[in-house]
């Protein structure tokens, strides 16, 4: 590519609350707006210790507490070298992902074009909304791809290593382990492509299963890469055999894209409207 982007959405004390946010854009006599605030956990935030990256889709709020925070939210077009934009940190020394940059973005009044403000003053909240339905299938397929890779080493590991004068595939606690594995490997996999599926790229109201799929999948991801290390011991902690990663990188996704416990409130409030179950 030649450009390296991100979106900022998250802020130091406004995660799960993200309508919480309090970076600001005024407009300005001019159409202009100035945007004051800063971002954190910016996925691509920077390239180095001291470099940006290069575009970024910024959220900001840009009416006052009169309005109702749902149509309060804009999002803005910003890029590297604007007067006031400046990297606050590269986030280091993270439990997992760390081949994924992450960054603290600040903004002293920074001044936008009117150009940049993308779509209507307080209309982003939709567009925030649709766009987590969608990165939330993402991070479920990271889990159903971690729970693969995760099971795919555990099951080779216990076919070729020998305990007690037998494989450690013939144990039945292996065998739990294993079994398992799959059964939760497969079932969160036709869930992803079922959800994936059916998703509208081009509106909102797919929380229920999205939120749903994501619940899923990370928590089953983190769950046999678990199951993997134990099978393989001593072994399955040390960094030669990648399980260990795998086990770090899946707790992100609980976190990141929306909390477990967001999803919880958010599949129990969307499952109050249905009349049936699906």
């Amino acid at each position: 590519g030649e450009a390296i982007g991100g979106m900022g959405m998250s802020e130091p004390e406004a995660g799960t609350d993200v309508l919480g946010m309090r970076t600001r854009a005024e407009q300005q006599a001019d159409g202009s707006w100035l945007l004051n605030g800063g971002k954190m956990w910016i996925t691509n935030g920077a390239v180095s210790d001291t470099e940006l990256g290069d575009r970024y889709l910024i959220y900001a709020r840009t009416a006052g507490p009169e309005v109702k925070a749902s149509k309060a939210v804009s999002l803005f077009y910003v890029e590297r070298g604007m007067a006031g934009f400046s990297l606050g940190q590269r986030l280091k020394d993270k439990c997992g992902m760390r081949a994924s940059p992450t960054a603290e973005l600040v903004f002293e009044n920074v001044s936008l074009p009117a150009a940049n403000l993308i779509g209507q003053p307080g209309g982003a909240t939709v567009c925030m909304m649709r766009n987590l339905e969608i990165e939330r299938v993402v991070l479920a397929a990271m889990g159903v791809g971690i729970a693969r890779r995760s099971l795919e080493a555990m099951n080779a590991y216990a076919t070729d290593r020998r305990a007690f004068g037998a494989s450690l595939r013939d144990f039945g606690q292996i065998q739990r382990h294993i079994a398992e594995s799959y059964a939760e490997y497969m079932a969160g996999k036709t869930y992803l492509y079922q959800t994936a599926l059916g998703l509208d790229l081009d509106a909102a109201g797919n929380r229920l299963d999205t939120d749903g799929v994501k619940l899923y999948c990370t928590t089953m991801g983190k769950n046999v890469a678990d199951r993997a290390i134990q099978v393989m011991g001593g072994y399955g902690y040390m960094g030669e055999y990648a399980v260990e990663r795998l086990w770090r990188d899946a707790k992100l996704l609980e976190i990141g894209g929306g909390t477990l416990e967001s999803h919880h409130k958010n599949m129990v409030r969307d499952m109050s409207q249905l009349d049936a179950m699906p």
